[in-house]
C-alpha cells in the first residue's frame, strides 16, 4: 500500500509510521518535518502536497492544533485556531484527498477523548473533536468506489503521560500498541464512518 501520514513524526505519528513502514510505502508529511511539507490549515498547501504524491491507497492524519485555555480567556480568534487547523484541516484533507485515493482506499482522521470526556481548559479542543466525529459519520454515507473514512479517538497515550498527566487526573494512559492498532483497524479493516475510541 502507498500511505500518506500527515504528522508522521509526532508523539503518536512516529510509532504509527514505524508500524506501517514494515510492509508499505509510507510518505511522511508535516508542517515542520517529514519528506513532504504540508500545513493542513491551508487548503492550497494540502492540494500542492497531494499533487506531489499522486495516487494513494490510504491517508492518515495525526495532526491539527487547538487552543487550550480557560474559557473566560478564550477570544474568538483562539477558537479559529482549532477550527482552521484540526477541524477544517482534516475536512479539507478528506475533501481534496478523495480525488487522489484509489478504489477501496481509506482516510483516517484523528481526534481524542476530549470529544466525550473533556477536562478543564479544553472547550475549543473538545468542540472541534466532537465536530469531526459528526463529520466522519455523515460523510461516510456519501463514499463511492469502496472508499472509506474513519476517525481514531484516543485517550492520553503513554508517551504523552508525563507532559499531560496533570490535565487528566485519574485517566489511564493508553499503551502505544493499542493506539497503533486503532489506526491499523481503520486502514486494514472494512469499517466506514467509524469513531474508533480507545480510552482505556
Amino acid at each position: 500500500m502507498k500511505i500518506l501520514i500527515v504528522g508522521g513524526n509526532g508523539t503518536i505519528g512516529q510509532p504509527v509510521t514505524e508500524h506501517f513502514l514494515k510492509d508499505n510505502e509510507v510518505i511522511i508529511a508535516g508542517r515542520n518535518s517529514g519528506s513532504l511539507k504540508i500545513d493542513i490549515a491551508n487548503s492550497k498547501s494540502i492540494e500542492q502536497a497531494l499533487v506531489q504524491v499522486g495516487q494513494l491507497d490510504a491517508i492518515i492524519c495525526i495532526a491539527g492544533e487547538a487552543k487550550w485555555a480557560d474559557f473566560k480567556e478564550l477570544r474568538e480568534e483562539d477558537f479559529y485556531i482549532g477550527l482552521r487547523s484540526k477541524l477544517m484541516g482534516q475536512v479539507n484533507l478528506v475533501r481534496l484527498g478523495l480525488n487522489y485515493l484509489n478504489k477501496n482506499g481509506s482516510i483516517t482522521l484523528s481526534t481524542g477523548i476530549l470529544a466525550d470526556d473533556p477536562v478543564v481548559k479544553t472547550t475549543s479542543a473538545a468542540m472541534v473533536n466532537g465536530a469531526i466525529h459528526s463529520f466522519v459519520q455523515a460523510v461516510a454515507l456519501e463514499m463511492e468506489n469502496g472508499k472509506r473514512v474513519n476517525v481514531v479517538s484516543l485517550g492520553m497515550v503513554e508517551d504523552a503521560y508525563e507532559k499531560y498527566k496533570d490535565y487528566f487526573p485519574g485517566h489511564n494512559p493508553i499503551p502505544m500498541k493499542k493506539a497503533i492498532n486503532a489506526y491499523v483497524k481503520s486502514v486494514k479493516g472494512k469499517g466506514n464512518g467509524e469513531v474508533i475510541r480507545i480510552y482505556d
